[in-house]
């Protein structure tokens, strides 16, 4: 279980290889070593990945195969994990970003991100609810984004997989409560990760450190919901009640 002073004993992240869902990990760990699970599809770079979790001090780093389009593969990838013993805090940070424009003239590419970023945290989502249900605790963080609070024309396929995902485990906590185990959504505007090195800051732009930082935080306050940088939840209230014709015209 997470201790009185946030510490987990065991900590799943599933898109194990995720620069943004290691440096999740590593802000744990600075807490004490726990048992860390990385499950990534076949062909991501775990090697760096367990090492950077290992240095963070890591007491044992375990590594397990998870495509998030293999949906029929789940169970038994989560009977795996948990045959280690019960999972502490579960991250939810596999997705897939894309260009905007190609995906939405490129019905391949569409339905990949729908897939991925939605019915594959979906998937996960339901089966991470059961298993953390039937040992009494846990704690899930699933990573969403600004981007799904509103869907944009800059970014709509990609924002609007983020609004199911987003709609799902918000819901997903308020099914779960009283239950012992809590769901954080985490919204982050653009964040400095290997996802997007080489691209030019946006506004609010923060450091993986200072998210994960944030994230710890909504965790220890048993928050279900986080933006991350805060300044985005009035921005976001503002524009979401904008016409569409002044939105049009904004650089979005």
């Amino acid at each position: 279980m997470i201790n009185a002073v946030g510490k987990p004993q065991s900590i799943l992240l599933l898109g194990g290889a995720s620069d943004m869902g290691l440096a999740v990990v590593e802000e744990f760990l600075s807490r004490g070593p726990a048992r860390v699970v990385l499950a990534a599809r076949g062909g991501e770079d775990l090697v760096a990945a367990e090492r950077r979790v290992t240095a963070a001090g890591a007491s044992s780093v375990e590594t397990v195969q998870f495509d998030a389009v293999d949906f029929d593969s789940h169970p038994a990838v989560f009977d795996e994990i948990w045959a280690g013993g019960d999972i502490d805090l579960a991250i939810v940070a596999f997705g897939v970003l894309g260009d905007n424009e190609q995906q939405w003239h490129d019905q391949r590419q569409a339905v990949l991100a729908a897939q991925v970023n939605y019915t594959g945290a979906v998937s996960v989502g339901v089966l991470l609810a059961e298993r953390m249900t039937a040992q009494g605790h846990g704690q899930i963080v699933a990573f969403s984004s600004v981007a799904g609070e509103m869907v944009r024309r800059s970014n709509f396929v990609y924002g609007s997989t983020k609004a199911g995902l987003d709609g799902f485990y918000r819901m997903l906590g308020e099914a779960l409560r009283g239950t012992g185990v809590n769901v954080l959504v985490v919204r982050p505007g653009q964040v400095r990760t290997n996802m997007t090195r080489g691209l030019d800051d946006a506004p609010l732009t923060v450091d993986k450190s200072v998210a994960a930082k944030a994230v710890a935080a909504g965790v220890d306050n048993r928050k279900p919901v986080i933006w991350v940088h805060p300044l985005f939840r009035p921005i976001m209230m503002i524009l979401k009640n904008l016409p569409q014709a002044v939105v049009r015209r904004l650089p979005l």
